[in-house]
């Protein structure tokens, strides 16, 4: 027999305990801290808090956004599946449309990738909305590109695109960008659905 801790909520408390031993929080206080602690716990990496960059008010315009009923809109499933959508305040609606025929039908036409294709076919629905991007650079390329050419206005975006093509530019875009929509990213070739699942986690429970 292995032992090992079952307790679920005592794996949670242990969890957070080490990461707030180990890593540097020290430029984090209060929301921002969870969300930070909330994104180690998502990878397992401690130095990652050196990466993560939070935008001024974007805590206050995530929480606002979803106590409103915001939308919250994902680039691919994993992160729609990450989301604990019982934490969310007011029954927001988590959409990703990166499987629709209208993501691929602009895919082609962009000559880009299904997850550019579902973010795009959401266009009615991104102002406003929380747009979380945790797969594809493209993704977050292709939206920077539509709040320049259009009317859309996210209330924030969570930019975790992971990989090595594009992943960098893609966020460093998103931090100079003119439109200054709120964010919160890990800078790097780091990221994924889990950490953008987590982000989302964090705004609507902190470390609940």
């Amino acid at each position: 027999m292995y032992v090992y801790e079952k307790n679920g909520a005592e794996i949670y408390r242990r969890s957070f305990d080490t990461i707030r031993r180990e890593a540097d929080l020290s430029r984090f206080e209060g929301a921002e801290r969870d969300v930070v602690i909330r994104l180690i716990h998502a990878c397992g990496m401690v130095d990652l808090a050196a990466d993560v960059m939070i935008s001024e008010h974007a805590i206050e315009a995530g929480r606002k956004a979803l106590g409103k009923g915001c939308s919250v809109i994902c680039d691919v499933t994993m992160v729609s599946q990450g989301i604990i959508q019982r934490n969310l305040p007011a029954e927001n609606p988590v959409l990703c449309a990166v499987k629709s025929d209208a993501a691929v039908a602009i895919a082609k036409n962009h000559q880009t990738t299904r997850s550019a294709g579902g973010i795009e076919s959401q266009k009615s629905a991104l102002t406003g909305a929380i747009v979380v991007i945790g797969n594809a650079p493209t993704a977050l390329f292709h939206l920077l590109e539509m709040i320049e050419n259009s009317t859309v206005r996210p209330a924030m975006i969570i930019g975790c695109p992971v990989g090595f093509v594009g992943a960098v530019e893609s966020k460093e875009a998103l931090i100079v960008h003119p439109a200054k929509v709120p964010f919160i990213i890990v800078r790097g070739r780091r990221g994924g659905s889990a950490m953008a699942a987590a982000c989302v986690n964090a705004l609507a429970a902190g470390l609940g």
